[in-house]
């Protein structure tokens, strides 16, 4: 329960944010709030009423980037944390509330498409825009955007940039890193910074990336420019084998990657995670699928290289599927709201969960080692494996030097729900980061580290740790901006463990 000191706060930072704002744009009640109070890494434990954590004042929904520079400025004054928010898709805990006085900054309503210039092949939105609303407006002239991550149909724009978002098109088209063009984005001492819009520059480091992935932790994102990429679905191809292991399926994707071919989607399943996908064919194999996007010859040259890639690795291949199959599956892959009301309710009427994951990447050498020695220590070391109803994996993003793994898990749960993370997530969730770290790998390919993978932020950068805690004292002094994002903090430690 809240002292009625805190609640007098509480009431008096609404009095004051009504100053900055008009009363239609905060939000105060309870049920919004409760939502509020944490993301989808305490999903079951939030679905089932049992959140233990403060509770924003409120949540704010400004209008325009002014409206965001008044409310960034209000609460450095009043050391109020400051939680950004746009699409509320996040998994890692970034938009968890650790603070007693904190509010969230809704980007929703700054949902303007701004310009889209095919001409120049870039498209400016403010950073409530949804990612689905602007790939609609842009396949009526024949372009897309090229992004297109599972969250798809609710995720926005602010909330991509600032978690360092990846699609499933991106072995293709490269994660929201290689999309932004420039940039506007707001400081907490109320200083609007714009990245203008340019094909490349070398005029000193890129500034562009103190803002994507910085998690809310250093500025609040209000317009983002984009490449956009023309669409020729006409030409598209999809390629299904099955194959005896992992390791088959990942030397495919590099002699398709090291020879220099770029399809669009390329990806390789383990038994148990292909069994949840592909269970109408998956034979009790693993899967590998590939598709090929854009003008027809390179869609016909990027097809025969995955085929010349799986017959050399042929003693592996079990046999290919109707790429009808692999079509079906993508079209249908991407989830919106109402998956997720769905995904809640299901949480709430049964003592179950379904569908944790954890990604990180790897190079070539060591990805299969990380994803065995994984397996291994889940089915070996943790106390409750008899709960695990489903553990397995996938790549799904592949480069020149190396690709991701996609750690997935189910599990009965055996425990009161405010447990749920620390007897089952947490430390499922520690043996693979530490499994990533041990063999050289990054622990957080795309997902990025919100609050429950910061205890591992200085290994993960080692000396370069210097410059990300730099980034935190020059432009977040006060420490009021997504406070327990990316850098540990001690009072968090009560929620992790």
């Amino acid at each position: 329960m809240e002292t009625q000191a805190l609640v007098k706060e509480k009431e008096l930072i609404v009095s004051e944010l009504k100053d900055i704002v008009s009363e239609g744009q905060i939000l105060t009640e309870h049920d919004a709030l409760y939502d509020a109070g944490a993301d989808r890494y305490r999903k079951y434990e939030k679905a089932k009423g049992k959140l233990k954590n403060p509770l924003p004042a409120a949540i704010v929904y400004p209008e325009s980037t002014d409206e965001v520079k008044e409310l960034l400025m209000y609460a450095n004054e009043k050391d109020i944390n400051v939680i950004p928010r746009a699409g509320k898709t996040a998994t890692e805990g970034g938009l968890e509330n650790w603070k007693d006085l904190a509010i969230v900054v809704d980007g929703s309503r700054m949902d303007k498409i701004i310009k889209i210039d095919p001409y120049n092949n870039q498209a400016t939105v403010q950073a409530g825009v949804k990612l689905q609303d602007l790939e609609d407006e842009l396949r009526k002239i024949g372009y897309t955007t090229g992004h297109s991550p599972q969250s798809k149909p609710v995720a926005m724009y602010g909330g991509l940039v600032s978690t360092r978002s990846i699609g499933q098109f991106s072995t293709l088209y490269g994660g929201i890193e290689d999309m932004v063009v420039g940039l506007e984005c707001v400081f907490p001492n109320g200083h609007v910074s714009r990245i203008k819009n340019v094909p490349r520059r070398a005029g000193g480091p890129d500034i562009r990336h103190i803002v994507i992935g910085n998690e809310g932790t250093l500025c609040y994102i209000t317009e983002v420019t984009i490449k956009i990429f023309k669409y020729q679905p006409e030409n598209n191809k999809f390629f299904g084998y099955l194959v005896n292991d992992v390791d088959t399926g990942v030397k495919v994707l590099r002699e398709v990657m090291t020879n220099g071919y770029r399809p669009s989607v390329a990806r390789t399943y383990s038994e148990e995670d292909a069994r949840q996908h592909f269970y109408h064919f998956y034979e009790d194999k693993c899967v590998l699928i590939f598709m090929a996007e854009g003008p027809k010859g390179i869609v016909e040259a990027t097809g025969q290289g995955i085929e010349e890639a799986v017959d050399k690795f042929k003693d592996g291949v079990y046999k290919q599927v109707d790429s009808k199959l692999i079509e079906d599956w993508f079209n249908n892959l991407n989830w919106t709201q109402q998956t997720i009301d769905d995904e809640v309710q299901g949480m709430i009427e049964h003592d179950r969960h379904d569908g944790y994951t954890t990604e990180i990447s790897a190079d070539w050498e060591h990805i299969t080692d990380i994803y065995n020695s994984v397996i291994h220590r889940i089915r070996t070391e943790f106390d409750r494996a008899d709960d695990i109803t489903m553990l397995g994996g996938h790549s799904s993003h592949s480069y020149i030097n190396g690709t991701n793994m996609y750690f997935v898990y189910n599990y009965d749960i055996n425990c009161v729900p405010e447990d749920e993370l620390r007897v089952y997530h947490h430390p499922i969730q520690k043996i693979i980061v530490e499994e990533a770290i041990k063999f050289g790998g990054s622990m957080c390919h795309h997902h990025g580290i919100g609050k429950y993978r910061n205890e591992w932020t200085k290994d993960e950068h080692e000396s370069a740790f210097y410059m990300l805690e730099a980034l935190k004292e020059t432009f977040d002094p006060k420490g009021i901006m997504s406070f327990g994002n990316i850098y540990p903090v001690q009072e968090g430690v009560k929620y992790q463990k």
